[in-house]
């Protein structure tokens, strides 16, 4: 598909609400998803280096 502006390329044709939105909603997510996975290895080194100090 064609587009004539880099607006018309943003409404996609009427759904670009919908369709950045979605890859914003998935981006978000991923994003939660390895800041939560960080940080729950961090607490999971953390604490085993204190089980291994005791």
């Amino acid at each position: 598909m064609k587009w004539e502006s880099l607006s018309a390329f943003i409404a996609m044709g009427g759904y670009g609400f919908y369709v950045w939105g979605s890859y914003i909603v998935t981006f978000a997510a991923i994003g939660a998803e390895v800041w939560l996975l960080v940080s729950r290895q961090r607490a999971a080194l953390r604490a085993l280096d204190e089980s291994h100090n005791s």
